[in-house]
């Protein structure tokens, strides 16, 4: 009898130790404390609007060219539905002008930017596979490595160019989808206020000043991971 319960009793723990494994793997959805690191590629496609190329070509506005590029965020949930995700990501872009004599030119000047922004989520059915979200927050633009293009100083001559710093507000909508417990899918996407102001500073015709709101929308496709 006490052959037949020690048997009984290895199987019994045999089985708890294979079933724990099993019920682990079978959690799914974020709780608070949780880390997420998403990697996107993420497509940056500005809504712009621009005043005139003043005080010379008052008429006359510039487009900017979307971008793709890789993306990498950070999210911190501070309980199970409400987390804060920080984003981390540069694209270059360049403006062109679009009639007159600039728009003869092209491509006028280009940029890196690098815009980090902050916002705050709620995560719907925060506990199960599939968790949409919403987002609103701040952020704060840096454009740097600014370059006249060729075509530009060909015409003007030797061209400085300088893009102030923007500060705004962002909107985001998005959804993760478990492929495991510490695997999913990401998409998202952001609208981001973003206003700068674009000096130009040219030996034939002085310096020209131009109102560029960017507004731009982003779209971003990839996956993440619970840390």
């Amino acid at each position: 009898m006490k052959y037949r319960n020690s048997i009984a009793a290895t199987a019994l723990l045999g089985m708890a130790i294979v079933a724990a494994p099993a019920s682990a793997q079978e959690k799914q959805g974020i709780e608070a404390g949780d880390v997420l690191l998403r990697v996107r590629g993420i497509l940056v496609a500005p809504t712009e609007k621009t005043s005139g190329i003043k005080p010379t070509f008052p008429t006359e506005h510039a487009s900017v060219n979307n971008s793709v590029m890789p993306e990498v965020d950070v999210t911190w949930m501070a309980t199970d539905a409400i987390g804060f995700e920080l984003i981390a990501a540069t694209t270059k872009h360049s403006a062109s002008g679009t009639s007159g004599t600039t728009g003869g030119i092209g491509k006028l000047a280009s940029t890196w930017v690098l815009p980090p922004t902050l916002t705050a989520q709620y995560h719907f059915n925060s506990a199960g596979a599939v968790r949409p979200y919403v987002g609103a927050g701040i952020n704060y633009t840096i454009f740097y490595s600014e370059k006249a293009s060729s075509g530009l100083k060909s015409a003007v001559g030797p061209t400085k160019v300088r893009l102030s710093d923007s500060v705004g507000w962002a909107a985001q909508a998005g959804i993760d989808v478990d492929i495991t417990p510490k695997f999913f899918l990401n998409l998202d996407v952001k609208y981001i206020d973003m206003d700068t102001t674009a000096t130009l500073r040219t030996t034939a015709i002085g310096t020209q000043k131009l109102r560029v709101h960017l507004d731009p929308v982003v779209v971003g496709v990839g996956v993440g991971f619970r840390l």
